[in-house]
């Protein structure tokens, strides 16, 4: 029975999801603005302990990976990558934007509030390709959307259980490492003050 362990830290949350044998079997969504890193492996082994699983019973890892909160995606990923090194089974990295996508018809837009006047956006059909639009960009997509950037938006699944779905699909293929997926670049800035000189 495949059982893959699903979970998402981009944004103000903690979730997550176990899908066995094609089915939903237990989940979790916490919002919280601080804390991911803490709650992360208490929520997972819980999930486990619902469904009678032990970690050795895992097929695979999900993780989102982005894009969203820089530190968030940072926990989650590096947690993904230290529990498929030591379980001995695969990661499989998914973005939020593919999640959201999960199940809907194409073509379609996903469309991701960025701030700052900004959307994250990827279009499924041919291309998927991903980018930052500004919001009165967003206003003229082309094809139906999904998201919590415009009105009017398709119902996605919730984002934990359409990661574990995703990644459903990719197992049995040759899958690069989790890794954050970022649309922007990072808020902090390195110091301007020079390095102390270290004196012999």
């Amino acid at each position: 029975m495949p059982a893959i362990l699903a979970f998402d830290t981009s944004a103000a949350h903690c979730a997550a999801a176990l899908l066995c044998d094609g089915q939903i079997v237990a989940h979790r969504h916490e919002a919280m603005d601080k804390g991911q890193a803490e709650r992360l492996m208490p929520m997972l082994q819980d999930l486990l302990a619902e469904a009678g699983l032990a970690w050795r019973d895992l097929t695979a890892l999900a993780v989102g990976t982005g894009p969203g909160n820089f530190t968030g995606i940072r926990i989650a990923v590096a947690a993904a990558r230290g529990l498929a090194l030591s379980l001995g089974i695969p990661a499989i990295g998914v973005t939020r934007l593919q999640a959201l996508a999960h199940g809907l018809p194409r073509p379609l837009w996903v469309v991701e509030d960025a701030k700052r006047g900004e959307v994250y956006a990827q279009r499924f059909d041919i291309t998927d390709s991903a980018a930052m639009l500004t919001r009165a960009d967003a206003l003229h997509l082309d094809a139906p959307h999904a998201g919590n950037a415009l009105p009017d938006a398709l119902p996605s699944a919730p984002l934990a259980q359409a990661t574990a779905f995703v990644a459903a699909t990719r197992i049995g293929t040759a899958q690069p490492r989790p890794a954050p997926f970022y649309l922007r670049g990072a808020d902090a800035a390195p110091p301007a003050d020079p390095p102390p000189v270290i004196l012999p």
